[in-house]
């Protein structure tokens, strides 16, 4: 869904960027000139969101054994640049205005853009917002908040074609104050994209959830760590079960504790469980649609499903399934307390 709303986003900025510029140029006014330009600026950012969020969407392979995950983060730094830009360039136009500064023709051509564009940003803004949110979209996040100053811009300059008829230097600190504005928002709006580019963690209530999901489960956690990978979040957990539990029944636990991660928390796209008392890890990724069924293995076989083979006491015959990578001698016999021997 948010692919098309990106789509969307470009068509509707295209509209509103020619009839602002045509109407600006027409009734002299300056800041519709701007709103013109910041309009035909927001194609591009709508259109980077687009490909930041086509792109991460792709699989993992070879390349990218992690996913591309962090292209949407990385579109949504540039959205953020752009906004500067744009508002670099308003303040620019509103100076160039107070240096030279022309009368505005009110009339209903002018009125009437102006009012549209706010109406059709508004509506964008929410649907960009509201499927960011539901979706864990920075990118398209960043561009619905972009698409909602448009509209705080737009009403601005409605009250600049009033006021400039009172003071001829009106609509040009309007269009200053539009442009310090934009700047102002760009520090919160790129704070999420540089923190998911940086590694930042998935947050207290991520890692909260995560905690109360084991606790239910009377899982001890040695270790946590999470990322925020764009849209996604990468889990990496140590827990502590009993030592005595037979290998075969901790890796059940552990196998029970990811699935209910995946299950109970939605944007979770990779888990890695180290049973730090049992020497064993896996990891899985969450496979994308279209991509076969069940969980994608990655690092180390899932225990019970190694290539054939036996690791057995020596001692009372107890056996489990060999692990690629894992030496029968780095494993220890529940019953006898001694390491296990190759079949």
């Amino acid at each position: 869904m948010k692919e098309k709303i990106a789509i969307i986003s470009i068509l509707v900025n295209v509209a509103l960027s020619a009839g602002k510029i045509i109407v600006g140029g027409v009734s002299g006014s300056v800041a519709i000139i701007a709103e013109g330009i910041h309009s035909f600026i927001d194609v591009f950012s709508s259109l980077v969101s687009y490909i930041g969020i086509k792109i991460s969407l792709k699989p993992e392979d070879k390349k990218y054994p992690y996913g591309r995950y962090k292209f949407e983060a990385l579109s949504g730094t540039i959205i953020t640049i752009i906004i500067a830009i744009t508002g670099i360039t308003i303040m620019y136009e509103a100076y160039q205005g107070f240096l030279n500064p022309e009368k505005v023709q009110i009339g209903y051509l002018a009125f009437g853009v102006m009012l549209i564009s706010a109406i059709a940003n508004e509506v964008m803004a929410r649907l960009k917002i509201y499927y960011g949110k539901k979706e864990d979209s920075i990118s398209l996040l960043s561009d619905g908040f972009h698409s909602r100053i448009d509209v705080y811009s737009s009403l601005a300059v409605l009250a600049g074609l009033f006021t400039t008829q009172y003071w001829i230097y009106a609509d040009s600190l309007l269009a200053l104050f539009i442009g310090i504005y934009i700047i102002k928002n760009c520090f919160s709006l790129g704070r999420d994209s540089l923190d998911s580019l940086l590694d930042v963690s998935a947050g207290e209530e991520v890692e909260k959830k995560i905690k109360d999901i084991a606790n239910k489960r009377k899982i001890e956690i040695f270790s946590l760590k999470t990322q925020k990978k764009g849209s996604f979040v990468t889990v990496n957990l140590e827990i502590i079960l009993p030592s005595n539990l037979e290998l075969k029944e901790a890796t059940k636990i552990s196998d029970n504790l990811r699935d209910s991660l995946f299950k109970e928390i939605k944007n979770i796209q990779y888990i890695s469980i180290q049973i730090n008392s049992h020497e064993v890890e896996s990891s899985f990724y969450q496979p994308s649609f279209g991509r076969g069924f069940g969980w994608q293995k990655s690092g180390k076989e899932r225990i019970g499903e190694g290539p054939g083979g036996y690791c057995v006491c020596p001692k009372c015959g107890y056996k489990v399934s060999h692990i690629k990578g894992m030496p029968c001698s780095s494993i220890e016999c529940p019953k006898c307390k001694i390491n296990l021997n190759r079949e």
